[in-house]
């Protein structure tokens, strides 16, 4: 393969900025990438769909959607867990107030709460949470969650889920708190994965040394998180490493391992997909997950609870 096609996010613990930053595909794999930002989720689906990329930095949810559609798509690698939290202005109660779930979101109702695109993991755990709890809150889904600061400021939204970087800086602009953290939104919820296109299982060894330079990119951030950090700053141009560590501290369970909690917490989407109208049939584990590379290069138990010098 003389070029690999890799779509990402601006979400800035993903290991596609160090990897991109320093150069490892070139310098490890010996080929030229191209490397391509999307906004999110489903768009980066939609550019699987038309074979504008070879290995996408993912959510699950939105892959599964595109999984159930029949795009050619497979989970390789884990990456990050519990990576969506909830925020809302200081004169909200949070859930270590309030002590439910329930309590927290009967404060908005009538209210619109922010997120990203229809299909997110963000949109999708928010709206399954407000069916459950069966409150009168409206969402408001935003193509860019760069908009979703000043959402806030013009009193568009009351609240807003998305990811810890989203949390960082609406704190540092808005004034807001977290509301809701990761774990108790949804455990273990597969934040993002490595997702491939089915006919890159023929180029083996390109894919077990990208996930090596991927798990690499894992244990830097749990293990050196201030080197880390300056690497992330330095590539993403707009915060500075004090920002990035914030940001580790919110969500610290990283690994590209791919175990069975976090399978199985992926798998519990399948219902509520179908209960929201996002899919309309069922999908298996291995319609969803290959484990093969992950299992030859991560043999060992997973990371994902061992977060390393990350002080939370």
């Amino acid at each position: 393969m003389k070029q690999l096609k890799i779509g990402y996010l601006s979400t800035m613990y993903h290991t596609s900025h160090i990897i991109k930053k320093e150069g490892w595909v070139e310098k490890s794999l010996k080929i030229n990438p191209a490397w391509k930002l999307f906004p999110t989720g489903p768009a980066m689906v939609e550019a699987f769909a038309a074979t504008k990329i070879d290995i996408g930095y993912i959510g699950l949810p939105p892959a599964m959607i595109g999984i159930e559609k029949g795009i050619p798509i497979k989970c390789i690698a884990g990456g990050h867990v519990e990576g969506t939290v909830m925020i809302a202005p200081d004169n909200y109660q949070s859930f270590n107030e309030l002590h439910d779930i329930d309590q927290v979101l009967k404060q908005f109702k009538g209210k619109n709460l922010g997120t990203p695109t229809k299909g997110s993991i963000h949109d999708v755990i928010i709206r399954n949470l407000i069916d459950k709890q069966k409150e009168n809150i409206d969402i408001k889904n935003f193509s860019w969650a760069d908009l979703i600061p000043e959402a806030f400021d013009n009193g568009e939204i009351a609240g807003a889920v998305g990811t810890p970087p989203l949390a960082v800086v609406c704190a540092q602009e808005c004034s807001t708190k977290i509301t809701i953290t990761p774990h108790k939104l949804w455990p273990y919820n597969p934040s993002y994965g490595i997702v491939i296109r089915k006919e890159l299982f023929t180029e083996k060894p390109l894919l077990e040394e990208f996930l090596k330079l991927h798990e690499n990119a894992c244990n830097l951030i749990r293990e050196n998180p201030l080197e880390a950090a300056s690497i992330i700053s330095d590539a993403v141009k707009v915060v500075d490493s004090s920002f990035v560590i914030k940001v580790f501290q919110i969500s610290p369970k990283y690994c590209a391992s791919l175990p069975k909690t976090y399978i199985d917490s992926t798998m519990k989407f399948v219902a509520v997909l179908n209960q929201l109208g996002y899919i309309k049939n069922d999908l298996a584990e291995e319609d969803i997950f290959d484990l093969s590379t992950i299992h030859k290069i991560h043999p060992e138990p997973d990371h994902y609870n061992t977060p390393g010098k990350i002080k939370t």
